[in-house]
């Protein structure tokens, strides 16, 4: 009986688990952690210079780089390049040990200026990418935690401070982020 009354519990939470991750065009399966959400959204690590004429022959019109330029892998003159393929390019620098609900209010802010504006979200390696992604898509496009919580943890299990900071922005927003089979436990380094 045990066994019958897990089978059902397992099957009540799997469609809550499920990936709502779309398959993405091959050539941009090639760039960092790179995640299709939907036909208007992606998130990625940092693409090449050679990888943003792809995502712009995909159709994307706008690129939001959520990072500083001097990381290691960062290009300087990214604004350039993307201004140069005739997308739209928007920088909120996000300090990874500190992240600001003010930051990602200011990326929600342009998003929902243009909601049809195909969207390359990008960090150095999509963990901040996945956590504004997160936040955006159960804020303003109504897709369940489970769903975007599993989403996220393709690329990462937030640490403490993102998970705080996912937290903090959710409470903002009158959304609890408990959910079934949602584990918010921060790994530990290694882990």
């Amino acid at each position: 009986m045990k066994a019958i009354c897990r089978y059902l519990l397992a099957l009540t939470l799997l469609p809550q688990l499920s990936l709502a991750l779309e398959e993405p065009a091959s050539e941009l399966a090639e760039i960092t952690n790179f995640r299709q959400y939907s036909e208007t959204f992606a998130s990625a690590g940092q693409p090449t210079r050679e990888q943003f004429e792809l995502i712009r022959d995909q159709g994307f019109e706008r690129v939001v780089y959520i990072a500083f330029t001097n990381n290691t892998n960062a290009l300087p003159d990214e604004d350039q390049i993307v201004k140069g393929l005739g997308m739209e390019y928007m920088q909120v620098p996000v300090d990874f040990s500190n992240p600001l609900p003010s930051e990602f209010y200011a990326f929600a802010d342009s998003m929902q200026r243009n909601t049809g504006k195909k969207t390359l979200l990008h960090c150095q390696v999509n963990a901040r990418a996945t956590a504004f992604s997160f936040l955006y898509r159960v804020i303003y496009e109504d897709v369940p935690v489970a769903e975007a919580k599993a989403d996220m943890n393709t690329v990462w299990q937030p640490n403490e401070v993102w998970r705080d900071f996912i937290f903090e922005v959710l409470a903002q927003n009158n959304i609890d982020p408990n959910c079934p089979g949602c584990d918010w436990t921060p790994r530990q380094p290694g882990q």
